[in-house]
């Protein structure tokens, strides 16, 4: 059994009997966490392993754990920053600040493998306009050269812990008031004034980005419906004008900012023709049930190597992670981000 694009959430710290066969279904593939689903290390490895077991190939297992006020599971895990800090270690010592980034990259990634967890989405690259809510301090800086080489930077570090990065919201989150969870936002510009937005994406592809999330955000001037629905971004400007290669996610597709292109079944429907690998549903269990029932997508073998490829690498576990030298390193470096950087006048 091949994974299939579904990518669905659970209601609980362990598996439900009815989960257990929503796992079964071809048409999931993975499994999204919450904070909901976590209660302590040990609770987690638990159900993590029993996820994994659930099919074979294993279902790939993610999780929004950026740091700050984006971090699924807290207790027993380090409390990582949000991005912005990262960003102003790079205003005062760009050497340091793409240090610190790589550092809190491993960190992030090694103690999530270190339960089993696959990916984590993350880094956030949308560019810090003043006035997103949403991405607000989750960005790394407002200017795309700096957030480009902290990501990278971020997406070293994960991948030198076993977990692919996974880059959002593609194209661009930042300069929408309206958060596309509530909403659908809205962006006038034209492709070519996105450029700043998109040049992060330019060099994370150059450097093997392995995912990317698309924003439900609709830009007119490009298209007349949402990114995340948008063959001329998907396959048009992402893969066709930034060759990227690896696997794109559509955002959580039961926000409301996807309801313009219809119901839950037209939702997947778009997003699949339009060159989304994998379709996340969460928080609306009738939405999942509804597509397991009555929807059916065409096999695609690309994708489904794709989606495979997500799975994390061999990774050593909690105890052998915490005395490890590198483990000791990052949380020194932790220690700084909760002091203000060192801004010097000159």
């Amino acid at each position: 059994m091949t994974l299939g694009p579904l990518m669905v959430d659970l209601e609980g710290t362990v598996l439900q009997p009815e989960e257990r066969e929503i796992l079964q279904h071809p048409l999931v593939g993975s499994v999204i966490l919450f904070a909901r689903n976590y209660s302590d290390p040990e609770q987690l490895s638990r159900l993590v392993s029993d996820i994994h077991a659930a099919r074979s190939p294993a279902l790939v297992v993610g999780v929004d754990h950026e740091g700050g006020r984006v971090q699924r599971f807290r207790e027993g895990f380090s409390r990582l920053p949000p991005a912005r800090r990262i960003g102003h270690e790079h205003d005062a010592d760009a050497r340091a600040g793409l240090a610190l980034a790589r550092e809190m990259g491993w960190l992030m990634a090694a103690e999530l493998r270190a339960h089993g967890v696959d990916l984590s989405f993350a880094p956030c690259v949308d560019l810090d306009y003043g006035v997103s809510e949403v991405i607000g301090e989750r960005a790394f800086h407002p200017r795309p050269e700096v957030v480009a080489e902290l990501a990278v930077a971020y997406q070293t570090g994960m991948r030198a812990a076993g977990m692919a990065a996974t880059a959002k919201h593609f194209p661009g989150h930042g300069a929408v008031v309206a958060d596309s969870h509530h909403a659908l936002p809205v962006d006038r510009r034209s492709l070519i004034d996105l450029g700043p937005d998109i040049a992060p994406y330019r060099l994370l592809i150059a450097n093997g980005l392995a995912g990317v999330m698309v924003a439900h955000v609709l830009y007119p001037e490009v298209d007349d419906v949402p990114a995340s629905a948008s063959q001329r971004w998907i396959r048009g400007v992402l893969r066709g004008d930034l060759g990227f290669q690896g696997v794109v996610f559509a955002d959580d597709l039961s926000m409301a900012g996807a309801a313009a292109v219809g119901g839950i079944v037209e939702r997947a429907t778009r997003a699949l023709a339009a060159g989304c690998d994998v379709l996340p549903v969460c928080n609306h269990r009738p939405s999942v049930v509804a597509l397991l029932d009555g929807w059916q997508a065409a096999p695609d073998p690309v994708a489904a190597l794709r989606r495979v490829r997500l799975r994390g690498k061999a990774h050593p576990g909690p105890t052998e992670l915490r005395a490890s030298e590198r483990w000791q390193s990052a949380q020194q470096a932790l220690a700084r981000c909760a002091a203000p950087p060192d801004l010097r006048l000159t």
